[in-house]
């Protein structure tokens, strides 16, 4: 399986500069091959695939004596990316999906790394050879496992990274007995079917009165001035300090999860249709617990370690009595699930055990059916 390990560099100020100029020809080329493709299929109604792309590179290095700055396999590998994002929005429209969203072209601000798919890069201790630039300093703040088949080379609030894809053999954990359901909400991030809670951190919460100082200076800063430039590094910060923030407590809560169970059930969530569907206040709130986000971790390292991760339909876990079956109509007020039967409990602990049942159910159902 492949896995990724990021580091932060370190540049000289030319070596800097040097990276910014392979950035901005990949990104020449990438708004180049997207052209070259609309227009084909807008004016000719013809459709170009990334080999006929590839053609092109050759003369569009003689019109542009720029696109020197990039290693030719970065280049070609931006095509590929062109290629991928075609796919994934014909996808998009064959799933009839009502903003399937068409490849768009990407100013100096969104687009923020290039990848050298095969070679161009060497990575001795804590130096990095990379093609075009030099010898940069890597902060290797642990060891690379596998066999490193690629590297993407980012720019993120300012800063370099190295990210090395590679190539590794999964380590299994002891299989074990524990099983858990989790429900995932607004007021505790989850609740596990063990009745434990985990509060909501509210990492952009947190931040966000700082943050809306600094994009009010960002707004009075005078365009194309130093001061906006400094200051637009100092919202990319805050936003990066908040993603770190929120990325590391999904790391360590999903690794925790997988140590300690064989089989995690979650709800299949429509996340984005929720944001959507939300008013403004939900929609801030659900983007800032990163459920997905959260899910996806719990998932990979599940297929590492060899544990299993369900996913079940969450209509009516959260009314349905886990005692007794019985659906008990509840408003989003009502926290404490109280039925008939006599059972009295916390919403969201009885909406986990539900899930944690769908979950078992599904896993019967399929093992009958092998």
């Amino acid at each position: 399986m492949r896995k990724t390990f990021k580091f932060r560099l370190y540049p000289t100020k030319k070596q800097e500069k040097a990276l910014q100029l392979s950035l901005d020809a990949c990104r020449w080329v990438y708004n180049k091959t997207l052209e070259l493709r609309k227009n084909a299929w807008e004016q000719e109604n013809k459709s170009i695939s990334r080999y006929d792309t590839s053609s092109f590179l050759p003369k569009w290095k003689e019109e542009n004596p720029k696109l020197e700055n990039a290693f030719s396999q970065c280049l070609q590998n931006v095509q590929l990316r062109v290629e991928l994002a075609f796919r994934a929005f014909f996808k998009r429209v064959k799933n009839n999906d009502e903003k399937p969203g068409y490849p768009r072209f990407k100013g100096v601000d969104r687009y923020d790394s290039f990848t050298f798919p095969q070679s161009g890069f060497d990575l001795i201790e804590n130096k990095l050879r990379i093609a075009k630039v030099g010898i940069v300093r890597v902060k290797k703040h642990r060891e690379i496992k596998g066999k490193i088949k690629t590297l993407t080379v980012m720019k993120k609030a300012g800063k370099w990274y190295a990210c090395f894809s590679c190539e590794i053999l999964p380590i299994r954990l002891y299989p074990i007995e524990s099983v858990v359901g989790i429900d995932v909400g607004l007021e505790s991030f989850a609740t596990f079917s063990t009745g434990e809670k985990i509060p909501n951190p509210r990492f952009f919460r947190t931040d966000e009165a700082k943050l809306v100082n600094a994009q009010r200076r960002l707004s009075k800063a005078e365009k194309g001035s130093p001061d906006r430039r400094k200051q637009r590094i100092k919202v990319a910060h805050i936003h990066e300090k908040t993603a770190n923030r929120r990325s590391d407590f999904a790391h360590k809560l999903s690794r925790r999860l997988i140590n300690e169970n064989q089989i995690i059930v979650f709800e299949n969530l429509e996340v984005q249709k929720m944001r959507e569907n939300g008013f403004k206040g939900i929609r801030k709130s659900i983007g800032d617990v990163a459920w997905t986000q959260f899910m996806g971790f719990t998932d990979y390292k599940a297929e590492e370690a060899g544990r299993q991760i369900l996913y079940v339909n969450p209509r009516n876990t959260s009314k349905r009595c886990s005692k007794c079956g019985r659906l008990v109509e509840k408003s989003l007020s009502d926290r404490v699930h109280s039925c008939s039967c006599g059972l009295v409990l916390d919403r969201d602990h009885n909406a986990a055990i539900n899930i944690l049942a769908l979950g078992m159910q599904d896993l019967a159902k399929s093992l009958n059916t092998l």
